[in-house]
């Protein structure tokens, strides 16, 4: 893989679980890495300080990032600490938060997970894509569940990853003459605290049982995948929904 020494790279939901991981991979590959959280500074501060053990620069920086007023401010930290010039956008904030169903639904519920997962993709998009030359790549996290629907109760959150999908095909069209290129992830079953909060015991074993790989998949695999989008290796890779389960389901 091609290093990524002195690009700079912004991961949002950066501070935990699968966001972490990116960072920290971004990092070992020669990144300065911005490390976006909103509740979990703790985290975040961890992440930074494990980037830097490594040698390499990071920093925290607070924003919720389905408010465009945060998302103006993460973006004034960001050119403010490492100048105008962007190389790689991580989209990786978003939530699950409850299982309901739809007569459980209320437009408060709608709003907070479709704003989560799909208005700070294309906001925190918009407001870097500016500062993003030839080169630049943005990935998106949508989820197997925008392909099937995900599990009982998680309708939004699917809707909401469906969205992404299809951004991201729609973004790799309009930003591709720019030289950008734009691509998502769809993770399947992966072992993080999102599972540990929302996916039964018994279904992750029924699930992880039912892969060919026999097995969960843990966040640095998808580090991984993401470190290749964002490097010159993936130079004529964009408009994509990858999946990564498993071989769970396929495309």
């Amino acid at each position: 893989m091609s290093g990524l020494k002195d690009k700079v790279a912004v991961v949002t939901g950066g501070s935990r679980d699968i966001g972490r991981a990116i960072a920290i991979k971004l990092a070992k590959e020669g990144a300065k890495v911005v490390v976006n959280y909103f509740n979990s500074e703790d985290g975040a501060m961890e992440t930074v300080e494990e980037i830097k053990s490594l040698g390499q620069e990071a920093i925290a920086v607070k924003a919720d990032v389905s408010s465009l007023d945060d998302i103006k401010k993460l973006k004034a930290k960001t050119i403010e600490t490492y100048g105008e010039e962007i190389h790689i956008l991580v989209n990786n904030a978003g939530g699950l938060f409850a299982r309901k169903t739809l007569q459980e639904l209320d437009e408060s519920f709608y709003d907070l997970v479709m704003n989560v997962n799909f208005k700070s993709t294309v906001f925190v998009s918009q407001a870097f894509e500016p500062f993003m030359n030839k080169g630049a790549s943005i990935i998106n996290l949508s989820s197997q569940a925008a392909r099937d629907g995900g599990g009982g109760g998680s309708s939004m959150y699917s809707s909401s990853k469906g969205a992404v999908s299809t951004f991201t095909r729609a973004m790799a069209k309009e930003l591709g003459p720019k030289g950008i290129r734009v691509n998502a992830l769809c993770p399947g079953l992966i072992a993080t605290k999102f599972h540990d909060d929302f996916t039964k015991d018994e279904v992750r074993a029924k699930v992880a049982g039912g892969t060919p790989l026999r097995r969960e998949g843990n966040a640095d695999e998808i580090a991984d995948l993401v470190a290749y989008l964002a490097s010159d290796d993936a130079s004529f890779v964009t408009g994509n929904n990858i999946d990564i389960n498993g071989g769970l389901a396929f495309s």
